[in-house]
């Protein structure tokens, strides 16, 4: 049997952590997360991190390694997952199993980001809000603007590709085509299986609303109250804590700072499946 590593994917709140722990324990597997606020050793409520049962059934990877202070980036994440999935298929692992969702660290571990900067998540958010109200269009015509070689010689049809070098222009002010980009995506010395999970979404909706208010019932706000020196780097930066430092400047209430993340964490739920749903590779399943 050759060395596969499957990806369990999907928007959050829809149920990707116990439906990867099944599979690990069916393959013996650990689990490698691919979430990017997980990573962050002082994040626990505000980003879900698996409960304390489900860290204890299945060994799990890059869940509380970094700290916020740390500069990190989907380049530096695609340089150790590929070392840890190495070892681990050298260990004597036939299946490993991912999961997470974010999008740009499993694009990353799938296609590899080459040597083109990482780009600014303010602006990568404010484009994809973009992709989903304009879709692809604009992004090529802004394309044809900052970057007519790029443009020239381009699969305009290539949604993360279009994306990408618009982001790229935008973040570094240079065309995209003056870096260096591998011309294919790396090959990779194991199979790649993309399982992804949906759920109906009024379904998928109220599981997101619902475990907002479980987060601020655990302390969410004093968890981000704890990490107000910290309010301006790039980790905090995120749905869930940007909304609770507006509530403890006192500029919103409680309950319009919970309606508030529901709303931000549904409209980034929608912004994955977008991104996602262009992607033919992956097997989706409604649970």
């Amino acid at each position: 049997m050759g060395r596969k590593l499957i990806i369990v994917l999907g928007p959050t709140a829809v149920g990707k952590t116990d439906y990867s722990i099944d599979l690990a324990l069916k393959y013996g597997s650990p689990i490698i997360s691919c979430d990017s606020r997980q990573i962050y050793k002082e994040m626990t409520i505000g980003t879900a991190v698996p409960s304390a049962a489900q860290l204890s059934a299945v060994q799990h990877f890059f869940i509380h390694t970094k700290s916020v202070t740390e500069y990190y980036t989907a380049g530096i994440y695609e340089t150790e997952a590929l070392e840890l999935i190495s070892r681990l298929f050298d260990e004597g692992h036939e299946t490993l199993v991912m999961t997470g969702g974010s999008m740009f660290y499993i694009d990353a571990v799938c296609n590899g980001l080459g040597h083109v900067p990482t780009a600014d998540p303010v602006i990568r958010k404010a484009l994809m809000e973009r992709l989903d109200r304009e879709g692809l269009e604009p992004f090529r015509e802004d394309l044809a603007k900052l970057d007519p070689e790029a443009y020239a010689t381009m699969d305009l049809s290539n949604v993360n590709r279009v994306f990408r070098a618009v982001e790229i222009c935008l973040t570094t002010g240079k065309p995209y085509s003056s870096f260096k980009e591998p011309s294919a995506a790396p090959v990779r010395d194991f199979e790649i299986e993309k399982i992804g999970l949906t759920r109906p979404r009024e379904v998928l909706y109220d599981r997101i609303n619902r475990r907002v208010v479980k987060m601020v019932d655990d302390g969410l706000i004093e968890e981000v109250q704890s990490l107000a020196e910290y309010r301006r780097l790039t980790a905090l930066q995120t749905v869930g804590y940007k909304e609770v430092f507006d509530y403890l400047d006192g500029a919103v209430s409680l309950d319009w700072t919970i309606s508030l993340i529901q709303r931000n964490t549904r409209h980034y739920a929608k912004r994955q499946l977008t991104w996602w749903r262009r992607d033919a590779s992956i097997r989706w399943l409604e649970i």
